[in-house]
């Protein structure tokens, strides 16, 4: 077998093929709305680019320490005592290469083979893969739409086995847009507690928020709780810096030893004018984050009005992020010409080639009911692209 074992354990993407025929169309000139785009359609703000530019003049271009900058690691300490009211060492903070690499640091660090992990859903599409290539097991638990996609402690307390290692929780949710109070999220942490399992709380979108339900930290609900989570964020969706791939964690100190050990090994460290580009924006005032979510806010209204007029489908209202899962499971066993819709695989790739609308399956997330679209596009764009997807919608026998 030319193949490690563990490569046949990961599922090739589902939107890949989709993806692919967006940009060629889009490439031969044909007008695609696009819905998958999962990144602030807004520019760096121009405070953080100087900085990096400044970096680059000082020839700040050497390795830094592999947990990154020791001025960055305080900027991130004080960042989750001004938002989370958690403190934490510089020690106990690892800047990487993006959440993605943060979340498989984690990942890597705790789990053993034949390890369970709780993982709700729908999910984003990463986390089961990076649970499998790191040799556990992916426990899907799937969340109703009458909670909003929001796991409940029962569901997660049934979930629990002897070989339960560690529970995924994310909140602002991809792809949902779900928040969970502090009373939910305080509700799931006594079941972890309880059962002395692990916590990676995946809290990127946190800056994205739309109603008065306001994230809040898994690991401030107690000293325990504390202990045993590993909080990860980055700056690619609340700064708009996708491309410059930071993200950091913040967890015990022996967590964070163990991973900056193999950190150091497997990438050095995160890119050096990034870091300090990242050091800017953290010790920023946030207008410019401020100004996006407004904007972003509009645009869920409109969408969220927009779709509450159309027949066949509807979405589960979101409260974060700049995500919705649009149900369209009505649509199943209808044609478009000599096409059935049998799955969300199908529904995408009839819409593309139909409408020219580019959405993500749901299958890829755990919700072949749903198709998630974003509206991290312009206002004109997305409102184009919902009444193409009313129009194939009706269109349908």
């Amino acid at each position: 077998m030319r193949l490690a074992k563990r490569m046949g354990s990961i599922s090739p993407s589902l939107t890949l093929s989709i993806s692919a025929k967006a940009k060629a169309m889009k490439a031969a000139g044909e007008s695609v709305v696009n819905f998958g785009v999962g990144e602030p359609d807004f520019p760096t703000p121009e405070h953080i680019v100087d900085a990096a530019k400044e970096a680059l003049d000082r020839g700040q271009t050497k390795y830094t320490p592999s947990a990154g900058l020791l001025e960055l690691r305080r900027a991130v300490c004080s960042k989750f005592r001004r938002d989370n009211g958690l403190e934490y060492e510089p020690s106990q903070i690892i800047v990487s290469n993006g959440a993605k690499h943060s979340i498989f640091n984690v990942c890597f660090a705790l789990l053993d083979e034949g390890d369970e992990v709780i993982i709700p859903a729908p999910y984003w599409l990463t986390y089961p893969e990076v649970v499998k290539v790191c040799g556990a097991v992916p426990v899907i638990v799937k969340a109703s739409k009458k909670t909003g996609f929001k796991l409940t402690p029962e569901q997660l307390k049934a979930a629990i086995t002897p070989k339960t290692k560690l529970f995924i929780f994310n909140s602002p949710c991809n792809p949902t847009g779900a928040v969970y109070s502090e009373e939910e999220v305080r509700a799931l942490a006594a079941v972890c507690e309880e059962a002395g399992i692990f916590v990676l709380s995946d809290e990127i979108y946190e800056k994205l928020v739309y109603t008065q339900v306001k994230p809040f930290s898994m690991a401030a609900c107690s000293e325990r709780m504390k202990d045993l989570t590993i909080t990860v964020n980055g700056l690619s969706k609340t700064y708009a810096m996708t491309g410059w791939r930071i993200g950091y964690l913040a967890a015990p100190q022996d967590i964070a030893k163990a991973i900056d050990s193999f950190q150091s090994h497997a990438t050095s460290n995160p890119n050096s004018i990034a870091q300090y580009a990242a050091i800017k924006a953290l010790s920023s005032p946030e207008a410019s984050v401020e100004e996006m979510v407004a904007r972003f806010a509009r645009r869920r209204l409109a969408m969220i009005e927009r779709i509450s007029d159309m027949q066949g489908v509807y979405c589960v209202i979101p409260e974060g992020a700049f995500y919705a899962m649009l149900v369209v499971s009505g649509t199943y066993g209808k044609r478009f010409g000599s096409r059935e819709i049998k799955d969300s695989v199908d529904f995408s790739d009839v819409l593309l080639d139909a409408a020219k609308v580019a959405v993500v399956p749901g299958k890829a997330f755990g919700a072949d009911d749903c198709v998630r679209i974003s509206y991290s596009l312009s206002m004109k764009d997305m409102l184009e692209g919902l009444d193409r997807i009313d129009d194939f919608v009706m269109s349908l026998q």
